[in-house]
């Protein structure tokens, strides 16, 4: 008995700590590649580094890129009225936490608006036979875990993963235009504790008041999980910063 309780503890605690760690990498690829680099091109990366991070969000989160990057420059052409994919001053922030998953999957199989806000981004030949079948990719990710960790730590990190990666994309884009501190004058918000939990992405207010810098940590005492993977990349040549410093845009 205290075997069996023994066991399906120690699956619960592994598979956590695994569950964290795979989701703190898919908000390092998701922030510093799909957002800072593609999606506002503050960052350009060798090939080598653009294939890892593909694959990586490929097996982690199915996103396919030219949606979410169509998805996000859409959020910023119209933040916060009626055609932001997902806006709480709409919506209510409470719905888009709850509802910020259907918001984006409803704007990301509009054609419309990936050939509107992705045209530079045409689908690949890699695209099209690996990289746009999500379901693939996560399968492949979870049969990865199952032989490294077996199924019930693997089962354990991706219930973990799969509600901490939603959960808090969707408190970006709910709380972190609701909640927090604005020190420019634009309706997102600043929030340290969710900046630590999305790689940076918490910083929100800073980052539509220079949404072509690659840094979202403007003062001392902020800190930014994304821009400490940038700068080791910047050494290694894997990455290059378009914009060094910070660049406030002039309506802010």
């Amino acid at each position: 008995m205290f075997g069996v309780v023994d066991s399906f503890v120690g699956h619960l605690i592994l598979g956590t700590v695994i569950g964290v760690a795979i989701t703190t990498i898919a908000n390092l690829a998701t922030t510093v590649f799909l957002h800072r680099g593609l999606s506002h091109r503050a960052i350009t990366f060798s090939a080598p580094a653009r294939w890892s991070f593909t694959v990586v969000l490929w097996l982690t989160t199915g996103i396919r890129v030219r949606q979410w990057v169509a998805v996000h420059r859409k959020h910023h052409a119209h933040t916060d009225t009626v055609d932001d994919p997902h806006s709480p001053a709409v919506h209510g922030w409470w719905q888009v936490q709850l509802r910020n998953y259907a918001m984006y999957r409803r704007a990301a199989r509009d054609s419309t608006n990936v050939a509107r806000y992705a045209r530079d981004l045409p689908p690949t030949r890699a695209d099209r036979v690996l990289f746009d079948h999500a379901l693939l990719g996560l399968g492949c990710g979870i049969a990865i875990l199952v032989m490294l960790v077996g199924p019930w730590t693997a089962a354990v990190a991706a219930i973990v993963h799969i509600n901490y990666y939603i959960a808090a994309s969707s408190a970006v884009n709910a709380i972190g235009h609701h909640f927090g501190r604005r020190p420019y004058a634009n309706s997102a918000t600043n929030l340290q504790w969710l900046a630590l939990l999305t790689a940076g992405e918490g910083l929100h207010n800073n980052h539509h008041a220079a949404p072509t810098s690659a840094k979202l940590a403007h003062r001392w005492y902020e800190i930014d999980l994304g821009w400490l993977l940038i700068k080791p990349m910047t050494w290694m040549r894997l990455a290059r910063v378009r914009i060094d410093g910070i660049r406030v845009a002039a309506d802010t």
